[in-house]
């Protein structure tokens, strides 16, 4: 299977977009209740968190089957 297609590629974007959205939605609801948000913390989390999503797809994606 080749991993660099349009529909890998897609996929991946994908679930990369939805992962980085879900760790900054985390990052700053805990930060609320702590009652300190941090901007560039949450964006770099987020940010850290997509990127390591792009790389777990390198393994393979069930979508792309």
């Amino acid at each position: 299977m080749n991993i660099f297609t349009k529909q890998w590629l897609r996929a991946a974007l994908v679930r990369a977009v939805r992962t980085t959205a879900q760790a900054a939605a985390a990052v700053i609801g805990t930060a609320a209740v702590v009652g300190k948000t941090d901007i560039v913390n949450a964006a770099t989390t987020a940010l850290v968190a997509g990127l390591l999503s792009i790389l777990t797809s390198l393994a393979g994606l069930p979508e792309c089957k």
